[in-house]
């Protein structure tokens, strides 16, 4: 089955996705949707980093929780920001923060929480995975932006995946 299905829920969530996508359940868009989710999922198997192991569930459904609440909070700060300074006013920088991060899966999830929360871009990531380089859209106090991306993010993301 494995040989197969490398990846049973990237599997489920194609055929899914491809039903609503196409709003039918003839049986053209049934047999697609299955030859898709099995074809997608062995044409990547080689571009995934490494086989997933999550442990603590609980500390994940946190972060997602809190990553979440820390996205909505940004939209509503940047477009505040926006609104009522000048882009004069606007302290956009890079800013370098020190990782001890250093499991891919972990590392793809911080990048894609960076990239969706507003107000933050992944910039890139030192060859040895020990600097990662972010784009703040607004930002006073850098020390303090590293410390909650550790804190937050980071190690709950080192307790899921390296613990």
């Amino acid at each position: 089955m494995k040989r197969w299905i490398p990846s049973p829920p990237l599997s489920i969530a194609l055929f899914v996705v491809w039903l609503l996508l196409n709003q039918s359940l003839d049986a053209t868009t049934l047999v697609s949707a299955a030859v898709l989710a099995v074809a997608v999922p062995l044409l990547t198997k080689s571009l995934r980093p490494a086989a997933v192991r999550m442990r603590k569930p609980w500390v994940a459904l946190g972060l997602t929780g809190r990553a979440l609440a820390d996205m909505l909070q940004s939209a509503l700060f940047v477009a505040r920001r926006l609104l009522t300074r000048r882009t004069s006013r606007i302290e956009s920088k890079f800013v370098n923060v020190p990782l001890e991060l250093r499991d891919p899966n972990g590392l793809a999830v911080l990048a894609m929480i960076m990239c969706l929360t507003p107000g933050t871009a992944w910039g890139e990531i030192s060859f040895d995975s020990s600097v990662l380089l972010i784009h703040v859209f607004d930002v006073e106090d850098e020390a303090a932006f590293v410390a909650m991306i550790k804190q937050r993010y980071e190690h709950p993301l080192m307790e899921i995946f390296e613990s």
